[in-house]
């Protein structure tokens, strides 16, 4: 791996953490998913659980850290911070691409402290699909794993990532197949997630055919990644690819209609992450069917200054899920993903158009 692909991973962070990469006129579709206020609610906020098992492991609440970095120094430092966190916490987290390391063993270190800050830690190792088409299989995918011990492999899914950036690789044909194998080759849940795109009926219940054991729907509405590389492009002074970035920064599937059409197709467990921000918007997606929820960027700056800030925001998040839950009634993660919801305005169009009928949320009570 070149100095180049390290110094552009410390560029992804530095972006994140200094500019405003958030979608813009896009939103999550959250803003038009409304719980319905419960003024008898008859459960203790005391006693409210969290707790549930998702591919074979034990989880104290429903969320992840999802995959951000490695391979370099600051890239170790974001990863340890957030190891600590959810172990601490009991929770989950996956790790950016470990391109790096597969063709860099000295970047090994970056990735490893995962598991050696979280012995007990669900951890989630990841390879790109792009690596897929290109050069990966079975043999790479079981050494992501082997590296990190980790409880299962992420493949994301990135096309509009690659299409903008420079050093993109734009060819993926192929890489169904690959994931098949990898499915089949590996001793551990494969989980595909998209990087802030989304994923729409067709392609969930395609990747089901797959075997993946998970889809994580990663939908637009937070951090574009376009917008990332839009400002990477900027510092360049590269106009063809600045514009790219802006025309497509709100490029996506909003986070709310992808998560229901994933959830209506498959069977598999789905993740919801893209743009949650809040207890609210956790409740909300599980609410939707999702297994667990997952966040980046909002804990990216804590963890970026310590351990102890990551666990906090993490910490703040479950405390307005469980205020969530007492307010709709509902004692586990169970019962919240049977209480009532109305879907309103752009986002009830969008499901009427596509053949889903969002009235049902609403009748769960009656």
């Amino acid at each position: 791996m070149t100095k180049k692909t390290e110094k552009r991973k410390d560029e992804h962070i530095d972006i994140c953490l200094r500019e405003n990469v958030q979608a813009k006129q896009a939103t999550t579709g959250f803003e038009e998913i409304h719980l319905l206020h419960k003024a008898l609610p008859e459960i203790d906020l005391k006693e409210i659980r969290l707790s549930g098992q998702i591919f074979n492991h034990k989880f104290s609440a429903p969320l992840i850290v999802e995959s951000m970095t490695g391979g370099t120094r600051n890239g170790r430092k974001i990863n340890i911070a957030i190891a600590r966190a959810v172990e601490e916490l009991g929770l989950g987290m996956g790790v950016g691409s470990q391109r790096t390391a597969l063709e860099k063993p000295n970047a090994e270190a970056t990735f490893t402290v995962t598991r050696k800050e979280a012995p007990n830690a669900f951890i989630m190792a990841n390879i790109g699909a792009a690596q897929l088409a290109k050069q990966y299989g079975v043999k790479e995918a079981k050494r992501a794993v082997e590296m990190l011990e980790a409880d299962a492999l992420q493949i994301h899914l990135n096309p509009l990532q690659e299409a903008v950036q420079p050093e993109g690789e734009t060819s993926l044909k192929g890489v169904a197949t690959k994931i098949k194998a990898i499915v089949e080759g590996l001793d551990v849940p494969v989980i595909v997630k998209e990087v802030g795109c989304g994923i729409g009926a067709a392609q969930a219940k395609q990747l089901e055919a797959l075997g993946v054991a998970g889809i994580d729907i990663a939908g637009a509405g937070g951090t574009s990644w376009t917008a990332v590389e839009y400002f990477r492009a900027k510092k360049r002074g590269d106009e063809a690819h600045q514009r790219l970035g802006e025309t497509f920064w709100n490029w996506g599937i909003p986070t709310a209609a992808s998560l229901i059409e994933t959830t209506q197709t498959v069977h598999v467990p789905v993740i919801a992450s893209g743009g949650l921000r809040s207890g609210i918007d956790l409740a909300k997606a599980l609410a939707l069917g999702a297994s667990l929820t997952g966040v980046a960027y909002p804990v990216l700056g804590p963890a970026f200054r310590s351990a102890r800030e990551a666990k906090k925001k993490l910490q703040l998040l479950l405390d307005e899920l469980k205020t969530t839950m007492f307010l709709v009634g509902a004692s586990s993660v169970q019962q919240l993903q049977r209480v009532p919801l109305v879907v309103t305005g752009k986002m009830a169009d969008w499901l009427v158009m596509r053949g889903f009928v969002p009235q049902n949320y609403a009748r769960r009570d009656l």
